[in-house]
């Protein structure tokens, strides 16, 4: 049996040779998982010696992450805002600058406020159940073009207990046409499709580039949610968007066109426009 600073020092040396940034901490997460021990209590306990057993299964989880699989996809785990969801393969993984739209939803409605919203390109639907559980009065509805994705989403409604208040279709945002809502919110592809082979390899070589890919200029789909939320939304509804940090001008032109009052850009937290918020006149 081999003590716990061993194990670690073995595997982010396996990780810094295949040249991942952040292999102390992948390596340290990794172990913590297999030992099922949180972080702060298995770094403490340096005398805790695994079983050969523990040590075969990091040891594997680390061949995986040297081929560059991210961390999320391996413990099939993702926190986003409060809250924990199932991800794999066939979605993208909850990136933090995404939580810009709780915040900004979160100033726009009141708690006990009724109202109808539906996420375009839901994903793993994280986006639109942490919505529902800061806002109990809320009902979700959430399409996505993949059927994969739109059962990952409906996995982790149901883990959330919020199978009842969100509605899942597996749809394009062209052909969706049920319902009017006071919020339309979307996360939608944004990469210019030649710069897709550019990404880092945890990005281009795992996620679904189907979710990644934004056409020519990487508004085209920005330009199809735009346009078919016009339609969707009510009067003086809000429509909030994650965009391309360099897409404020593009965005702003099509909300225009469409008849939507440009209310707010909101930056990230590496001060990139990030957010657009816009109501329906």
């Amino acid at each position: 049996m081999q003590n716990i600073n061993n194990i670690l020092n073995i595997g982010c040396n396996h990780l810094k040779n295949s040249f991942i940034k952040s292999a102390k901490l992948d390596s340290e997460i990794l172990l913590s998982h297999v030992l099922n021990k949180n972080l702060k209590e298995m770094i403490l306990d340096y005398d805790f010696r695994a079983k050969d057993y523990e040590v075969k299964k990091f040891r594997s989880l680390i061949n995986r992450r040297m081929t560059g699989e991210p961390i999320a996809y391996i413990l099939r785990n993702k926190e986003f805002w409060k809250y924990n969801f199932y991800v794999d393969q066939n979605v993208l993984i909850p990136r933090p600058d995404t939580e810009i739209i709780i915040e900004e939803i979160l100033k726009i409605f009141k708690k006990d406020q009724k109202i109808s919203v539906l996420d375009i390109g839901t994903g793993s639907g994280c986006i639109i159940i942490s919505i529902a559980k800061e806002l109990p009065k809320i009902y979700g509805t959430a399409i996505d073009i993949s059927k994969k994705a739109t059962n990952v989403a409906k996995f982790n409604a149901k883990m959330h207990h919020l199978k009842n208040r969100i509605k899942f279709y597996n749809s394009s945002v062209d052909n969706f046409f049920k319902g009017k809502y006071d919020l339309i919110v979307s996360n939608p592809p944004y990469i210019n499709n030649l710069k897709i082979k550019y990404l880092e390899k945890d990005i281009f070589g795992f996620e679904p580039l189907v979710s990644l890919k934004g056409g020519r200029d990487g508004s085209s789909v920005l330009n199809k949610v735009i346009k078919r939320s016009s339609s969707l939304i009510k009067i003086g509804g809000k429509l909030v968007l994650e965009i391309g940090y360099n897409q404020k001008y593009i965005v702003m032109d099509l909300l225009m066109k469409k008849k939507f009052h440009i209310n707010k850009i909101v930056k990230d937290y590496s001060n990139n426009d990030r957010c657009i918020i816009a109501t329906k006149i």
